[in-house]
């Protein structure tokens, strides 16, 4: 299995974090996205939307999109919960973390870290801290109650929600206002096959 993705993008370090909690063998091919990699004729036949990250199965059939490919290579695992509610809550998780929390904090995190805070991006990136705080907040209080998204397991919605959230500051934001959070990220870095980005 082939993943391609940029290593520090939040969405392709949830595959590589994933294969390695199960020791999931793969090649890692380099796509830099700044370069506009993702638009050459040879990565738009593979997926024509030009995103990443994508995986590509030895037998050539190729899956897109982040959280379905968490999903697949974690079907029948520890990761992938078995009932009904659970399987719900952690697509739950996993549409907050598309919908909400990756359009603010990972967008933040792009202005601030990679585009030096250009001035005709500053208005935006004020709503998107403000936004991503919103979101951070919400977690907090989920995770006042409870160790991991869906009960007391790891499972792919903290993988998810990890990604963007271990590097936030990186966005702007203040971490050190959220205990629970904090408590969460170290859970996360002490599950069997942790890796870190890049």
């Amino acid at each position: 299995m082939r993943i391609y993705g940029d290593a520090q993008s939040g969405n392709c370090y949830k595959i590589k974090l994933l294969c390695h909690n199960l020791g999931i063998d793969y090649q890692w091919q380099h796509v830099d996205i700044l370069k506009n990699e993702n638009q050459t004729p040879e990565f738009l036949a593979k997926n024509p939307l030009g995103k990443i990250p994508i995986i590509e199965l030895d037998d050539g059939n190729v899956i897109t999109e982040s959280n379905a490919i968490l999903h697949f290579l974690a079907f029948d695992t520890s990761l992938q919960p078995k009932t009904q509610k659970a399987i719900t809550e952690v697509l739950r998780w996993q549409f907050f973390e598309q919908y909400t929390h990756e359009p603010s904090i990972a967008v933040a995190r792009f202005i601030r870290h990679y585009q030096n805070m250009p001035a005709e991006r500053q208005t935006e990136y004020q709503q998107k801290l403000e936004a991503g705080y919103k979101a951070l907040d919400i977690m907090e209080l989920h995770l006042s109650k409870q160790h991991f998204f869906v009960g007391d397991t790891y499972s792919l919605a903290d993988i998810s929600l990890y990604a963007y959230t271990h590097v936030a500051e990186q966005g702007g934001f203040d971490l050190s206002r959220y205990p629970y959070i904090n408590r969460w990220l170290k859970r996360v870095t002490d599950q069997h096959g942790y890796c870190p980005m890049g």
